[in-house]
Formats: structure tokens, sequence, C-alpha cells
């Protein structure tokens, strides 16, 4: 069966073939080699070696490239297929949509010698301004992505000798902090009611999440093997996503469980007593996955968060997004006074400053705690040096 978009099949003979770039005429068309192994992952290391050693033909000491008509595009090309099997699949489709969506409509005929830091400059802040599909502008952070794209593959290209003119290393886009919405503990208390007294795998998904901090994907792709009832421990070690198949002409997505977007979110998270309450107030089927209590069948992320927006409608409580529970998880534990190592971990972040700084928002009433007991202390003082005085 082919592996879609990574030229790499399973052959009559039981053998698997694999196909790359190994050089381009001197239009720019890509010329194949194909290589051959017993196993998959053998013949996509050949692949991949194969690519690193000789995906471009390498520039003059001039620094002119020995095709003339070498354009950025094939230069971007060139170098998502090198990236391809060292990246997960989202990795890669993101970078394909930024390069194919935003890119390579301004700079797919420019050689690198036309591509300045002014323009780079330019580009990004019409980006900023009108870009997107209404023309609305761009988020901060999607134009920061792109810019980082576009540096990744000018440093691919000088390494390989083509030239740019000039240094965009300075170059950056500033970015804005995203609005984080938190539940307050008033619209917490709500909607715990409403899912303890309307039990269903879906709704204890919901539970889960708001108090342990799981993504969406993760909730989507829980089994019941990967929760321990004598250790009262969640394992989170797999992540559900629908990807675009760019590739396939037939179907535009695709649904994918693989694992965490890193190492540090694969991570053993401690169950919480309200959890296994309301596990033990309704029979569940302990097998398959957690939201359907089926082998086969899973709820994806955008079917839970049209559930999630229902659920919210019929507790008349304001329309927020899924990830506004682990939000929500986050502040209650430093609310309680929670280790924020351990919770960092619980999050599955790569340190502690990442779990303070994007996650954890203290809320007006915590400020306001904080603030009377700064008031207390100044009460406390005064009464001393009243009594000194006396």
């Amino acid at each position: 069966m082919p592996r879609k978009g990574e030229n790499i099949y399973k052959r009559k003979d039981g053998r698997w073939e694999g196909r790359y770039i190994k050089s381009r005429t001197s239009c720019g068309k890509a010329v194949y080699a194909s290589v051959y192994a017993k196993t998959y992952r053998e013949v996509k290391q050949k692949v991949s070696m194969g690519a690193a050693s000789i995906a471009l033909p390498v520039a003059s000491v001039s620094g002119k490239s020995p095709t003339a008509a070498i354009l950025f595009s094939v230069l971007a090309e060139d170098w998502l297929n090198l990236m391809r099997p060292q990246i997960k699949e989202s990795t890669y489709i993101k970078y394909y949509n930024l390069l194919s969506s935003y890119i390579l409509p301004v700079y797919k005929d420019s050689k690198p010698e036309s591509i300045t830091p002014e323009s780079l400059e330019s580009f990004c802040n019409k980006l900023l301004v009108s870009g997107g599909k209404h023309k609305k502008g761009l988020s901060s952070k999607t134009v920061g992505d792109i810019l980082a794209l576009i540096k990744s593959i000018v440093k691919y290209s000088e390494k390989r000798g083509y030239s740019f003119p000039g240094s965009i290393k300075e170059i950056s886009v500033k970015q804005k902090e995203p609005k984080m919405t938190v539940l307050s503990r008033s619209e917490q208390n709500q909607l715990c009611e409403y899912l303890l007294t309307h039990p269903s795998n879906k709704n204890l998904g919901i539970l889960i999440c708001l108090f342990t901090g799981l993504r969406i994907g993760e909730i989507c792709a829980l089994r019941w093997e990967d929760i321990s009832f004598q250790e009262n421990t969640i394992y989170v070690h797999s992540t559900m996503q629908r990807l675009q198949t760019p590739e396939d002409p037939v179907r535009k997505t695709r649904i994918i469980i693989s694992t965490p977007k890193s190492s540090c979110s694969v991570r053993l998270i401690p169950i919480p007593s309200i959890i296994t309450t309301f596990l033990n107030q309704y029979p569940v089927n302990f097998h398959g996955y957690v939201l359907t209590g089926s082998n086969s069948r899973y709820i994806e992320p955008r079917i839970m968060q049209t559930h999630f927006k229902k659920i919210l409608k019929e507790c008349s409580l304001r329309p927020v997004n899924f990830h506004a529970l682990r939000h929500t998880f986050a502040t209650r534990c430093v609310e309680v006074g929670f280790d924020v190592k351990s919770l960092s971990e619980i999050l599955g972040h790569a340190n502690v400053s990442i779990t303070m700084n994007r996650y954890v928002h203290p809320t007006m009433e915590l400020k306001q705690k904080n603030m009377q007991q700064l008031a207390e202390l100044f009460t406390v003082k005064k009464d001393v040096n009243t009594d000194l005085n006396y």
C-alpha cells in the first residue's frame, strides 16, 4: 500500500520502493531516483539520505548557481522534500499550506538575488495588514511562522551556495500574547453540575479535560486501556487530528492518531477524585475509546467541539472554545497553590516558564485577595505603632 505523499510504496514482489529528487533539468524539472529495501523503515532512511546528499546542485565558488534559472520555488520544494522524513505529518501539512497559500504566490518566480531584506519586511507588513482570505490581516503568530519558514529555506539554500542579498536574521515579527479564556468558578461549578447530572461518554471527556488539562486531540484519542484504576492515573501518549491530504485529489482530509506534539506531552496524570466519583455513577463500557466505548468508532475533535458548544448553550454559559477547559484547569491549580513544576509536567510543557506565561492567568478574585493581604499587613503595622506610642 503506498504511503501518500512520501513517494514510498510496497511492490508486488514484497519489497518497498522509494523515490526522491536526485537532480533537476536546466528548466528546473525534477529528475527522480529510486531506492529499494525489504522494510518501509529501511527505504525511508535511504530516501532521506539520498535527498540530503544530492537534493540540490551546489553553486560554484563564485556564488552563482550552475542552474541559471533556479527559482525560489525550486529551493522551497527541495527543502520541504528534505525535511519531510524528519518532521511530523501535521508539521509537514502546516509548512505545505504556508508555502502554497502565502509564500509561493509572491515569491514563486523570484530568484534568490531578488529576495532582499527590504522586500521581506514589506511582505510581512502586508500580511499583517491585509493578508488572509478576507484581506483583514493575519495574526502575528501566523506571520511569524511564515517568516521562520522563509528563513529556514534561505539558510538551506545558502549552505548549498545560493546567494541572497543582505541578511534577514534581524527581521522579526512582534508577537502579541493571545487572549486566554478562563471559566469563572461559578461557571465551572455550573458546568460540573450539568456534567454530573447528565452522564455520557462525551460528557465524561469534558469533565476529564476540565480536571486534568488534556487537549481536545488527546481526549479524542484516549482509550480505556490508558486509564489505570489501580494506580488512579491516565497515560497520555496519543493525539487525534484531522489533516489535509494535498496530494490526494479524492479525499481532502483524513483522521490520524499519532504521538503528541512533543516528547514532553507524553505523560502520566493522576486522576482526581471527582472523575472517579463520576465513573462510579453509571455503567461504562471499559474498552475502546473513552468517548465512545468502541474499538472502531471514535469522536473526532471537531465533533467534540460541537458537542461542547451544545452543552454550554444548555447550561446558559457564554460560548468559549474547548481549549478554555485547559486554561481553566491551569488557573484553578495556581489559585489553590499547586506546585508549578508538577503542573508544568501535568500539562506536558517543556519548562515552567511556558506554564506561567501561556496558561496561568490570575483572576480578579485572586488579585483582590492578594491586595487584601497587603492591606491586612498594613493594619498590623499600624496597630503595633499605636501600641508603642501609647
